[in-house]
């Protein structure tokens, strides 16, 4: 008997050993080809064999197909999805201390940092390169997360740790990958001093790249930047060579970097080059938003398809079901009915902080409808030439109509995208006269598409506030409003070239009610006022 059983129980051991070979033999199958595909299917075929590793309990290539896939999503500028992959990659690898897990997990850390900065989330990104150190086991990979790590410091304006971690990079043996060091050490001295003279290391690290023809931009853009102030001549002079080797190697956001720079350093041909630059940047938001429903689409597609394999390969336990149906009805009904009476013993005071909430909101209105929409008014007066008594009167009663529907609490009407941007786009220009320049880039109908009114009334709040507050306050010749949307994510940069705000005075200075509109569509707002002269504030909200 006892020989019958251990013969039934290798037969069973030898049949799932069988399997799961068979499963890790197609999965690597996958990505094989995964890694040869030409035709725009990597992320299809990684995806494929991260679920076959699974099921083959290979939980180490599992993570080595999905760190693939992260890779993939932040080249096409999925930046958030990337994330979300990578860190389902490192859950596959938790507990692991093998030198190729370690491999792998370093790998995936530089990519959240990568992902992260692009995110303009610098202090993440420091912190998973710094991750990616402490797993890294190879040394040239050690020397590229180095340099990374400098790179984001110095964005961080923490110029001598930069250069620190910098230093430890240019112990490298590729010459292209010496070429970047050497450049970004010396954007780290000339920061920290900027009696530094950096074009030595500039023209080195240029020279090395023209001689391994990869790679020129980047060098073009360091010496556009540091000629853009001292010498305008010789800075558009690398800004196109930047702009024509970008056109040659098809590189779109390198053109859309040269363009800015052109834009800005020949205003004779604005309006060509903005044209051009806005034309690029449409195209790239189209295409990271085909990229990121594409890569949506196919983890829907597999997983639904791996979900019906399942269920077809299921037990029978429809009344294990039932009866759990059934217990966790009757947990939510008692749950329910404790809801019930401690909301009854609540109802007052929420009636009155509600009432406390409405005066609120209304005294808000007044001030966001009435007094800004005047100052817009007489701004306009302001600005104009010639003025026109009838068009004015026509915009004061416009504002006095407003006014009476705040007072009969009549809501906002109008949910059209088309509207939104032309709304968005007149109220932008309102505030353009002779002594201040205001452009709006990337506002276009789809940004607001799915954008309900009440979200959009208090964005056009927000918008007229910091405009309002420009006029009034910054002293600005040039103010910038860019529009963006990623994923279920709206973003707006604003940008002028003023005084700046001091930091004590942000919530001070006619911009008291920003904040709480942003609450109120859950969103997030950033004063950078770090700089010497100017203020950056970023907005982002999410679409409902």
């Amino acid at each position: 008997m006892k020989k019958f059983f251990f013969i039934i129980l290798s037969v069973l051991l030898f049949s799932c050993n069988d399997k799961k070979a068979e499963k890790i033999a197609v999965a690597k199958a996958y990505f094989d080809k995964a890694k040869v595909d030409t035709t725009g299917s990597s992320f299809y075929y990684f995806n494929l064999a991260k679920n076959a590793y699974f099921e083959g309990n290979d939980s180490i290539e599992a993570a080595r197909s999905l760190v693939n896939m992260a890779i993939i999503q932040e080249s096409k500028g999925d930046y958030y999805g990337s994330i979300e992959t990578s860190l389902e990659a490192n859950r596959c690898l938790e507990k692991k201390s093998d030198s190729i897990s370690r491999l792998i997990l370093a790998s995936n850390f530089n990519n959240m940092a990568i992902c992260s900065s692009y995110l303009y989330s610098f202090e993440a990104s420091i912190n998973y390169y710094k991750k990616a150190l402490q797993y890294s086991n190879n040394e040239e990979n050690r020397y590229m997360y180095y340099n990374n790590l400098g790179s984001a410091l110095i964005t961080l304006k923490k110029y001598k740790e930069a250069q620190k971690n910098i230093n430890l990079a240019l112990q490298t043996k590729d010459s292209l990958n010496y070429a970047m060091f050497i450049n970004n050490m010396a954007r780290a001295k000339h920061y920290d001093n900027q009696n530094y003279n950096p074009l030595p290391e500039f023209y080195k690290a240029l020279e090395i790249r023209e001689r391994n023809g990869r790679d020129e931009n980047s060098s073009y853009s360091a010496l556009a930047n540091y000629f853009f102030y001292s010498d305008k001549k010789k800075a558009l002079f690398f800004a196109n060579k930047m702009l024509n080797t970008a056109e040659k190697n098809n590189s779109i956001e390198d053109q859309l970097q040269a363009l800015q720079k052109i834009i800005n350093l020949n205003p004779g041909h604005y309006l060509q080059y903005f044209e051009k630059f806005q034309a690029l940047n449409d195209s790239v938001q189209v295409s990271r938003t085909k990229a990121k429903n594409q890569f949506a689409a196919i983890r829907y597609d597999v997983e639904k398809k791996n979900a019906d394999n399942q269920k077809l390969k299921a037990d029978n336990s429809q009344k294990g079901i039932n009866i759990l149906i059934l217990l966790v009805a009757l947990i939510l009904a008692f749950m329910v009915i404790i809801w019930y009476r401690k909301r009854q013993t609540t109802l007052k005071q929420e009636n009155e902080i509600k009432i406390k909430n409405d005066q609120l909101r209304l005294s808000k209105r007044v001030h966001d409808v009435v007094a800004n929409g005047i100052y817009q008014v007489m701004t306009k007066i302001e600005n104009q030439e010639d003025f026109d008594k009838e068009t004015a009167l026509d915009e004061l009663e416009f504002v006095y109509e407003k006014s009476r529907d705040i007072s009969y609490e009549k809501p906002e009407s109008g949910n059209d995208k088309k509207e939104y941007k032309d709304k968005i786009s007149g109220l932008i220009a309102s505030f353009k006269h002779e002594g201040t320049e205001t452009y709006t880039v990337g506002n276009e109908a789809e940004i607001w598409s799915g954008i309900s009114p009440f979200v959009f009334d208090e964005v056009h709040h927000i918008v007229r506030e910091l405009m309002v507050n420009m006029k009034k306050h910054s002293q600005a010749s040039r103010v910038i409003l860019k529009f963006e949307r990623t994923d279920h994510l709206v973003k707006i940069q604003y940008t002028d070239n003023g005084i700046g705000i001091p930091g004590d005075m942000i919530y001070k200075n006619g911009l008291t009610n920003t904040g709480t509109r942003i609450a109120a569509i859950h969103g997030e707002i950033t004063f950078d006022n770090k700089s010497e002269t100017g203020l950056k504030i970023y907005i982002s909200f999410p679409i409902s």
